[in-house]
């Protein structure tokens, strides 16, 4: 236990601080001196700092799917309900953190991919894991006609993932939820209302 408490404490200060300053701006002696940890002791579980941050990124990853999945797979509520309820999650996010961290994966990738291709490697597959519970929602959307049969649900996945990522980083610049509002407008109000116009015409 003691182990598992010590890594994970790393591991969530890391996070953290990567979170408010990007990777190559953190340093392990800013995490060690946040966490109170020796460094002898990060060394123990992380053989260098790229280790480290793989293992940042797989913890936010995981948490982040269990999230989205309790949102959209709720069976209580219809699937385009579901997608509602995961961008206004999304936008008390952002207010809440004062529009300045937003989604630690989408930073990353803006900040890592072309310096690395391990790291690069391990974002997109964490962006395709992500991108299959977006899938199966729509899918659940088509089974009761509110999506198109017809759509490729592969693709509009793809482009809702990466719409949203992209209105989080400019809600950052322009300190304001508006770029996330207005994706999700154009979203409902177009792409998926014309998926099924689409098919009735």
């Amino acid at each position: 236990m003691k182990n598992t408490s010590t890594r994970d404490k790393l591991i969530d200060t890391g996070a953290e601080l990567i979170a408010q300053h990007g990777y190559n701006a953190t340093g392990i002696n800013a995490v060690l001196n946040s966490c109170g940890v020796p460094k002898g002791s990060f060394y123990h579980y992380f053989s260098s700092k790229e280790d480290f941050g793989l293992a940042v990124i797989e913890r936010f990853a995981d948490d982040y799917a269990v999230g989205l999945k309790a949102l959209l797979e709720d069976e209580s509520v219809t699937p385009l309900e579901r997608l509602q309820r995961y961008f206004a999650r999304g936008r008390d996010y952002m207010q809440t953190c004062n529009h300045e961290t937003g989604c630690l994966i989408g930073n990353l990738g803006q900040e890592l991919s072309g310096q690395s291709d391990v790291f690069r490697d391990a974002l997109n597959t964490v962006f395709q894991r992500w991108e299959q519970h977006f899938v199966a929602c729509l899918q659940a959307a088509q089974a009761q006609g509110a999506v198109s049969p017809r759509a490729d649900v592969q693709a509009l996945a793809s482009f809702i993932l990466s719409g949203w990522e992209g209105a989080i980083l400019r809600a950052k610049t322009l300190k304001s939820v508006t770029p996330m509002e207005q994706f999700e407008s154009i979203l409902f109000e177009y792409v998926l209302v014309d998926t099924v116009a689409r098919q009735s015409a």
